[in-house]
């Protein structure tokens, strides 16, 4: 929503930040299997919900967990 352009220009808010402390209009995440998606789209869209993909969960190896945010430097440079 354009709230949060506002907000992150008016306030000089990074990307990072900005996905760090507000969920930016995601709502509701639910994380399946990939062999399940599909079903459990369908499922919930026969109930009113917008179903709509928002990215992967990719193992990677070692370290602290990281979470990337595709087009975020893009969208709010802060």
């Amino acid at each position: 929503p354009a709230v949060f352009d506002w907000l992150a220009e008016a306030g000089g808010i990074a990307g990072p930040e900005m996905a760090h402390a507000f969920n930016c209009g995601i709502g509701m995440a639910v994380i399946t299997a990939p062999d399940d998606a599909a079903e459990i789209a369908a499922l919930l869209t026969s109930k009113g919900e917008n179903v709509v993909p928002i990215g992967t969960v990719v193992a990677r190896g070692g370290g602290e967990p990281e979470i990337k945010i595709a087009g975020l430097e893009e969208k709010w440079r802060g």
